[in-house]
């Protein structure tokens, strides 16, 4: 059943990367600038992130089957409305309901190893999760690059709505989640009473440094692979599409890898969150790099290194599993992947608009990108640091 469900994580994650290897299409037939490239990858982002609470409370309400096999139609149809769009503003709402439709993709994976595997295997089961959801990741470098190549962008799309129509029969067929034992004992709550638990978090002081570095750390990472790094490649040291989707797929592959491996190295509770925030700080510090680099092989080479850093954002969610009540779990993993992915919508709109700005400006548009990236990722790094951590975790070290 596991696998069942990450088969619409791994479309979900071809689809939060599909802008980077069809940017150039685009722009070719749409002629939009690159602000409004910034807006179209970042409307899947603030879509999937506003509907989290929602799908949180349906997991609870309705089970996790009932939940994905209601909204991943939603991801047909837009990919379906993208490939026939005839203007810009219908690109916008398929991608639209492309993030509504995968909103529940990754939650309920995470929300059923919560469930049916132990707390301290966890971390592992997110990285092997998050690792088998890479597939996604290897269909947007080199296969959809030839794709797009040689029957343009809106094939890509068009073959992207039939795999979520498969990944949905396969989840309506394998996917029958046992009914957990304390649910026979609970009365059933209304939207409204659970809408106020998701409240509660809020009221809690350990949320908000969560939520502020859970907005940039895998956004960081998803905003290079998603966005930037088909233009930046092409744009700046003169690639091919395929060859861009080449350095695409390796970096893929080893997103496939990273997740398990650094949920296996979890640290644990005691050292967990400094080990995030050290991450956290060193990807600053490669953007930082990234945006004065101008060596076609040491790009790649540093590209490839980020991607097997890039897989401490699982301690994240173990790190979340940690510092809730169990009770709480579900709707903590639904509001820390909401912060995630409105983080997404946000650094890219904002990359997006700091690429036009220095483009007008006559400045390198790919050094203001990752310059912001940087700021973003240090500036999270030390909110999460300076504020308030879980009671129910180890206290911190004095220094």
């Amino acid at each position: 059943m596991f696998l069942c469900l990450l088969s619409a994580f791994a479309l979900s994650q071809a689809f939060r990367t599909v802008t980077s290897i069809i940017a150039g299409g685009l722009r070719a037939d749409f002629g939009i600038s690159p602000d409004s490239l910034g807006a179209f990858a970042g409307l899947f982002g603030l879509s999937f992130g506003v509907t989290q609470l929602l799908m949180g409370i349906g997991m609870d309400l309705y089970g996790l089957r009932r939940t994905v096999l209601a909204a991943f139609p939603l991801a047909a149809i837009g990919a379906a409305v993208s490939a026939g769009a005839p203007s810009y503003g219908w690109l916008m709402l398929g991608q639209l309901l492309i993030g509504v439709g995968c909103s529940p993709a990754f939650l309920a994976c995470t929300v059923f190893i919560s469930r049916h595997f132990p707390a301290q295997r966890f971390a592992f089961f997110s990285g092997v999760g998050m690792g088998v959801g890479g597939l996604g990741l290897i269909f947007t470098g080199t296969p959809l690059a030839w794709l797009v190549q040689h029957g343009g962008w809106r094939l890509g799309f068009g073959v992207l709505a039939v795999l979520c129509l498969l990944s949905w029969l396969l989840i309506y067929l394998r996917v029958h989640e046992p009914e957990l034992p304390q649910a026979a004992d609970r009365p059933k709550e209304s939207w409204a009473q659970a809408a106020s638990r998701f409240a509660e978090l809020f009221r809690m002081p350990h949320t908000w440094g969560i939520l502020i570095l859970g907005m940039c750390c895998y956004a960081a990472f998803l905003s290079l692979r998603g966005l930037w790094l088909g233009p930046l490649l092409m744009g700046r040291f003169g690639l091919s599409l395929v060859e861009s989707g080449n350095v695409a797929l390796v970096l893929s592959l080893i997103a496939l890898f990273v997740p398990a491996l650094f949920g296996r190295l979890d640290p644990g509770p005691r050292h967990r969150r400094r080990w995030i925030t050290s991450f956290a700080l060193l990807m600053a510090g490669l953007f930082s790099l990234m945006a004065f680099l101008h060596h076609a092989a040491a790009m790649v080479v540093l590209i490839f290194v980020m991607g097997m850093l890039s897989g401490y954002s699982v301690l994240q969610y173990a790190d979340v599993r940690s510092s809730y009540p169990a009770e709480v779990t579900g709707r903590a993993l639904s509001l820390y992947t909401m912060s995630m992915f409105l983080g997404i919508a946000l650094m890219q709109w904002l990359t997006g608009l700091l690429a036009a700005w220095a483009q007008h400006q006559g400045h390198d548009p790919f050094q203001a990108v990752m310059l912001c990236i940087a700021g973003m990722l240090a500036a999270a790094s030390t909110a999460f640091r300076v504020l308030p951590q879980s009671p129910s975790l180890p206290p911190r070290r004095a220094s």
